[in-house]
């Protein structure tokens, strides 16, 4: 029995460390080859009460949304326009229909929060001063949906470094 047991030990940590690899790969190829997407911030409160190293992001695209009657996982259908900046033109359950020109944000509601999957923008230790300038979120963006926090840019839609 201790044979099977160490054999079983080592199957699950064997398919825990595949599942992780596979999300890091699934992450680095969003980053490499999606679209890039400004989104417009929402004002909230630019740092955790609990750590003065990382901001709590809301975006605009979203914020009359839990107002509204809403799904638990859905899909923000955005336009983006030639300077990357993206405005929200509905709000649907399924990926379909999707004109050509538009994209697929995927968000999911958890204890009366939305989530887009990118809601904490982590900085260097006494670098909040320059980003509570920020005025819009840089994502990378598939064609699934998935998207990846890349950086924030101010109002000029300058790359905050």
């Amino acid at each position: 029995m201790k044979k099977y047991k160490w054999i079983i030990i080592l199957l699950n940590l064997i398919i825990i460390l595949a599942f992780y690899n596979y999300s890091i790969v699934k992450k680095e190829k969003t980053l490499s080859t999606a679209k890039l997407v400004l989104l417009e911030l929402a004002p909230v409160s630019p740092k955790s009460l609990i750590q003065d190293n990382y901001m709590i992001l809301r975006y605009k695209i979203s914020n009359d949304l839990l107002s509204k009657d809403y799904t638990k996982r859905g899909y923000f259908i955005v336009k983006v326009k030639s300077n990357n900046l993206a405005t929200r033109v509905r709000v649907q359950k399924n990926p379909l229909p999707l004109k050509k020109e538009e994209l697929l944000i995927k968000y999911f509601v958890k204890n009366y929060q939305l989530s887009i999957g990118a809601e904490r923008f982590f900085f260097q230790e006494g670098q909040a001063k320059k980003f509570e300038e920020a005025k819009y979120a840089a994502l990378r963006v598939d064609k699934s949906g998935s998207s990846v926090l890349v950086g924030l840019y101010d109002k000029n839609l300058k790359f905050i470094d």
